[in-house]
């Protein structure tokens, strides 16, 4: 009976994992999860005994205890583009994951939270945000004369928010990671040239099943994840960035529905074993009758 309980228990976090799944179906660049189980302790009746005194041995005998859960694995997969239009929509073709954090600018933050929702958008001041409103941390853009009256802009190693000044105009986002716009400020130097504002920064991580989700989708990193190697994108074995496409659900429902009667009949097979169980006990006690 109560071997059948922690069948019972395991099966009904399987199917609130499955649930959760279900529910996210269209949050964008949502990671699935999955549940494994392991046997629990199992009573000795007999211990092994190899071959002597004329017999060829025997194994052990013993009996299973129940199951428990083993693990509840983030499945990390690249969700399917979806392609939206917007400019400040950004999809990672590859590895890696934005850098975001809140902050006060222009003090730049040292703790960081990490996703793959690039639905972007700027705040009053221009900043590139989140749709939660935490800042978009990349990095800075270094400007070089061309020796034509424009410049050109290479990526730097320093950590900077991203500002698109206000009133600019064809805003984009290249494969680079590069954010320019075309500034329409008379009193600039750069008046209608295209300008580099900053570089989107990805990170990598040793292990990204290792981190730990935050809600929002947004995650942390963890002792299992390690820390992140951050660079900008075609960088460092980072992904391109994608401007108007999202990252959409890597949610199979196909796999979904099917561990869902999966876990339904893991239920019902156990209740039925409880039942059983209770008959063979009230026949006991009718024994004394």
């Amino acid at each position: 009976m109560f071997s059948a309980i922690s069948g019972l228990k395991v099966n009904q976090t399987m199917l609130d994992v499955t649930a959760n799944d279900l529910a996210n179906v269209n949050t964008v660049a949502y990671k699935s999860s999955r549940t494994t189980f392991q046997d629990s302790l199992a009573q000795l009746q007999r211990g092994a005994a190899g071959p002597g005194n004329g017999t060829g041995g025997s194994n052990a005998l013993q009996i299973g205890l129940g199951v428990k859960l083993g693990s509840v694995d983030n499945i990390m997969t690249e969700g399917a583009p979806q392609t939206t239009g917007s400019p400040l929509d950004v999809y990672i073709e590859g590895s890696g994951w934005f850098r975001v954090a809140n902050g006060t600018p222009p003090a730049v933050p040292t703790a960081f939270q990490w996703t793959r929702a690039g639905n972007f958008t700027t705040n009053s001041q221009g900043h590139l945000i989140t749709s939660t409103g935490q800042y978009v941390v990349g990095r800075g853009a270094t400007a070089t004369p061309d020796g034509r009256g424009g410049f050109t802009y290479a990526p730097n190693a320093t950590d900077s928010y991203i500002q698109i000044p206000p009133g600019s105009t064809d805003v984009s986002i290249s494969p680079d990671g590069g954010v320019s716009y075309v500034d329409r400020n008379r009193a600039s130097p750069t008046f209608e040239r295209r300008v580099t504002a900053g570089y989107i920064a990805l990170g990598k991580f040793a292990n990204e099943a290792g981190l730990q989700r935050n809600g929002g989708s947004t995650w942390s990193e963890s002792a299992a994840s390690g820390a992140a190697t951050v660079d900008t994108p075609g960088v460092g074995g980072n992904g391109r960035t994608l401007a108007g496409m999202l990252e959409m659900s890597n949610v199979d429902l196909a796999t979904q529905f099917t561990t869902m009667i999966t876990a339904q009949r893991g239920f019902q097979a156990n209740s039925r074993v409880i039942s059983t169980s209770d008959e063979m006990l009230q026949d006991l006690v009718n024994l004394k009758r």
